[in-house]
């Protein structure tokens, strides 16, 4: 497997979202540089917080589920443990909701601006056990660098 230079990804994220504050353009830039900065990725995108449901937003990959309860599924479950699941084998996570039948492996990174919930990234992948704790550090770091987007005072100028 290849080995993914976060820095570098991080340094075009950075680029791309520039000082953009319009969470839906930087989202959708945001899932295009790791769609395309990432190898073995059959789906990458964004699920957004409305009322107790996870909410379909920015994506890429094949067609997927418009709406998780919060609670289901990998996304559903990291939305509600505020915390990163790291799935090495997606048929093994009971509950698990299929999108793409080829996705084997899932890393869903909570999106939390302050004390509040603002949706989760997913991200699957054709591989079994594809995300390492390396790649889960650099993906939460991007995720860190689009929140900051929406906090402009977090921001350096």
């Amino acid at each position: 497997m290849t080995e993914t230079n976060y820095a570098l990804l991080e340094s075009q994220l950075a680029q791309t979202l520039g000082e953009e504050q319009d969470l839906l353009a930087n989202a959708a830039n945001f899932v295009a540089v790791l769609y395309n900065g990432l190898d073995n990725v059959n789906w990458l995108g964004f699920y957004v917080l409305r009322g107790n449901e996870l909410v379909l937003g920015p994506f890429q990959g094949l067609a997927a589920v418009t709406r998780i309860a919060v609670g289901k599924g990998v996304c559903g479950t990291a939305a509600a443990s505020r915390k990163t699941q790291r799935v090495p084998d997606v048929h093994a996570f009971p509950g698990h909701i299929t999108c793409d039948i080829a996705s084997k492996s899932e890393l869903v990174v909570p999106l939390i601006l302050g004390d509040k919930l603002l949706g989760v990234l997913d991200i699957d992948s054709p591989l079994a056990d594809r995300f390492s704790e390396e790649d889960q550090a650099g993906i939460e770091a991007m995720c860190g660098l689009l929140l900051a987007t929406l906090a402009p005072v977090g921001r350096a100028t």
